[in-house]
């Protein structure tokens, strides 16, 4: 994990609200039709929806938020789901208290 890495995926104000929004997913994005939120993520369209920006700069921001290790991808038929990485986030707040 490099700390510069999840520096630049957090110094942008939407891919900091995803994040934000995938912790308490239950309340920000609607029910899946199936599967479980939790353990399956959240299906990009509805990530896309929320943010209201081009589907390409989504994908990008996802793609920013995955390489910093702070979310993952979980692939369901022609759908990408996304959800938080809690352990890797734990590891980069240790790095930030041991770095920084």
């Amino acid at each position: 994990m490099e700390l510069l890495e999840v520096f630049k995926a957090l110094s942008n104000e939407t891919r900091m609200l995803i994040l934000q929004w995938l912790k308490d997913p239950e309340i920000h994005f609607p029910k899946p039709q199936s599967g479980d939120i939790h353990e399956d993520g959240v299906c990009v369209s509805d990530i896309h929806k929320k943010v209201g920006l081009s589907q390409s700069t989504v994908s990008l921001y996802l793609s920013m938020l995955q390489n910093a290790g702070l979310i993952k991808a979980k692939r369901i038929g022609q759908f990408t789901y996304y959800k938080r990485d809690e352990e890797n986030i734990k590891k980069v707040l240790e790095g930030i208290n041991k770095e920084l």
